[in-house]
């Protein structure tokens, strides 16, 4: 091979068509059923194995057993909702404990501060939904979900080109975070044996020797409660106390990895024709700092997000939005905003930090207990995986309980990890181009991140990798389903492929193109 091909790329090749590569330290071979071995490069665990939608075993009913009469989960955002819902299989009551009370619409709440910013619901999170609840997909729709074809109505913007239309229909949904939780909660209220406790706060777990047996409740000013189980979840997200609760009782707490990002969220919503289910994704990539997403969502509206790294953050008013929408490389936002009636406050939120509790790495934790969701991990929102990784969590969860309550923690925050490993290898590796982004990444990690940069610039005319692509930012498949030999011959073989649009076109739903 030549043109294109540089000495890094034999690496890649190397990778790619050998069913057993060198030995690596930074790498650990695996493959999904039926497909050649290719790796996956994320060095940051001792112990790698991609998980995705494709990778891990569907949900099954079958495999339930009684294990308890209680388990209690902390936190009532989609990571508790998800949680309880597996553990109603498994215990007999199952008792969900939120600070927040919950509104009676599907409006953000003080308890989720990102609630008003856009999110996705990959498609590996609502398959997951959709197996543990029948019927989930429609439910969201005819709560105002929208559906669209993310190979072709996805216009996605990425390595300074817009990707070409998929070779296949991939379904895609789109809905406020308010919405996509009010669904998920009120269809585990109709799951027998669960409850709600709202208004109050889990301030401490109770402990017997070295296993969890209860929480302890604020029912208000100076007013407590115990209440037993069997197993305990922490779902509370990024302000979990747990690691400095497990020092407090004689345990290690997990070792720590902090990615420094500092970006910032503007989001508004502006009103939406019926006819316009289509979205923009032209996402903050280095060297740019600046990004935007418009989404269709529920209620005939778009929701318009304007986001910044590394402290080139969006304003909070809509005049000095126009303007930062100028800026980018796609004119998609700023039409939508000068053109159509705004129908929201400008909402803000900044996030510091994409962070990672290595619970998988320590040596003693106490029975009957395990973390969820953000308490684990916390990704940069951009990439919009929260969501998909808690249910994904939650489906590792269904399959260690299969097993028994013994060691379930250990056991579940491997499984977990191998859930993380991918959600992170992708946001950190990206976050990672970024010079002002001061974590170091490995000659693997950085290979390629290379690598994805040029197979998404190949994408930009070939449909094929554009499927592909979709498939891995949906978390469906694990990225080294990019590495298959057929994606790496059309990766880096120097011919062209007619697509949609060349680098220099700028699709326009609204008829014509906008240069």
């Amino acid at each position: 091979m030549t043109g294109d091909l540089t000495h890094p790329w034999a690496e890649i090749i190397e990778y790619g068509h050998h069913s057993q590569p060198r030995p690596s330290t930074d790498r650990l071979d695996t493959c999904c059923p039926g497909e050649p071995s290719s790796p996956q490069f994320v060095p940051r665990s001792k112990r790698v194995v991609a998980m995705t939608l494709a990778t891990i075993p569907e949900y099954n009913p079958e495999q339930t057993q009684r294990l308890g009469d209680r388990a209690i989960v902390a936190g009532g955002s989609m990571a508790g909702l998800v949680t309880a819902r597996v553990l109603s299989d498994y215990f007999g009551s199952v008792m969900v404990i939120e600070a927040d009370e919950y509104p009676d619409d599907p409006v953000p709440r003080r308890g989720v501060p990102q609630g008003t910013q856009v999110h996705a619901l990959q498609e590996s999170g609502r398959a997951t939904l959709e197996a543990l609840f029948e019927g989930y997909t429609d439910d969201l729709l005819a709560a105002g979900g929208v559906e669209m074809d993310s190979a072709s109505d996805l216009l996605l913007y990425s390595q300074s080109g817009f990707l070409a239309d998929g070779t296949e229909q991939i379904p895609g949904y789109t809905a406020t975070r308010p919405l996509v939780e009010d669904v998920t909660r009120r269809r585990l209220e109709a799951v027998e044996g669960v409850e709600f406790r709202t208004g109050c706060r889990v301030v401490d777990y109770s402990c017997d020797g070295s296993t969890v047996d209860g929480v302890v409740l604020r029912n208000g000013p100076g007013e407590t409660t115990h209440l037993p189980a069997e197993f305990v979840v922490d779902a509370t997200g990024r302000t979990s106390v747990t690691p400095d609760w497990l020092e407090r009782n004689g345990y290690a707490a997990p070792p720590v990895e902090k990615v420094d990002i500092d970006v910032g969220y503007s989001t508004v919503t502006v009103e939406r024709s019926l006819d316009e289910e289509w979205g923009v994704l032209a996402t903050a990539e280095a060297p740019r700092t600046r990004g935007g997403v418009a989404f269709p969502v529920e209620d005939d509206c778009w929701q318009l997000n304007f986001h910044g790294v590394h402290g080139d953050h969006p304003p909070g008013d809509v005049d000095g939005l126009v303007e930062f929408a100028s800026t980018l490389p796609v004119p998609h936002l700023e039409r939508l905003l000068r053109e159509r009636r705004v129908m929201s406050e400008v909402s803000q939120y900044p996030f510091p930090s994409s962070r990672r509790q290595y619970y998988e790495r320590l040596d003693d934790f106490p029975e009957g207990f395990a973390v969820v969701g953000d308490a684990i991990a916390s990704f940069n929102p951009v990439y919009g995986q929260g969501m998909s990784v808690a249910a994904l969590e939650a489906l590792e969860l269904h399959h260690t309980l299969a097993d028994g309550l013994a060691g379930i923690g250990p056991r579940f925050f491997q499984r977990a990890s191998d859930v993380v490993d991918t959600a992170w290898s992708l946001a950190v590796g990206a976050d990672a181009q970024f010079a002002e982004t001061t974590t170091p990444v490995s000659p693997a990690e950085d290979l390629f991140a290379r690598y994805f940069a040029q197979f998404t610039r190949r994408s930009h005319s070939d449909p094929v990798l554009r499927s592909a692509y979709m498939r891995v930012l949906s978390m469906e498949q694990p990225p080294r389903a990019l590495l298959r030999p057929g994606l790496l011959a059309r990766v880096l073989t120097p011919r062209a492929i007619s697509g949609r649009v060349s680098d220099a076109e700028s699709p326009s739903p609204f008829g014509g193109a906008d240069a």
